[in-house]
């Protein structure tokens, strides 16, 4: 199990790097970008919850100009962030932007009660208005802890 989780990190670390090292992703046909979720505590009914280091936000985006055909964004932890807790009160937002950076559309998603070590969350496909980015986010216990955007150009 914790091979898996190693494998899936080892390959996330892949993409993030490439992802750095060649700037934004177009999503012309896919785009697949990974942001490090930083150490974070908050309190879920008067305990204190603790996310270590190793866990990693990957968003994926198909489709072709401003049709997204499939997106998905989620979390994936290796080593001893995948023993924790995990991530209790969450949710997964989706934002579109236009080309000035103005948020014009959010798929807000469902807040789950339920703590798990690796949430995650579909959106249906959709025919954007106009050019930007399509962007990812997670919310903790109501707080946005990490983000991920791919630029979407013609």
């Amino acid at each position: 199990m914790v091979i898996s989780y190693a494998s899936r990190l080892l390959a996330a670390l892949s993409v993030a790097t490439a992802v750095a090292m060649t700037g934004s992703s177009p999503a012309q046909a896919s785009a697949v970008g990974t942001t490090p979720v930083r150490t974070f505590e908050y309190s879920v009914g008067g305990v204190t919850m603790k996310v270590p280091t190793g866990c990693m936000f990957t968003h994926v985006v198909r489709g072709e100009g401003k049709k997204i055909t499939y997106q998905n964004a989620g979390v994936d932890c290796g080593f001893v962030a995948a023993l924790g807790s995990g991530f209790c009160n969450w949710r997964i937002d989706f934002t579109y932007a236009d080309t000035n950076n103005k948020t014009y559309r959010t798929s807000r998603g469902k807040t789950h009660s339920e703590c798990k070590i690796d949430p995650m969350r579909n959106n249906s496909p959709q025919t954007l208005p106009r050019y930007g980015k399509a962007c990812a986010h997670l919310y903790v216990n109501g707080v946005r802890r990490v983000s991920q955007c791919h630029h979407i150009t013609k």
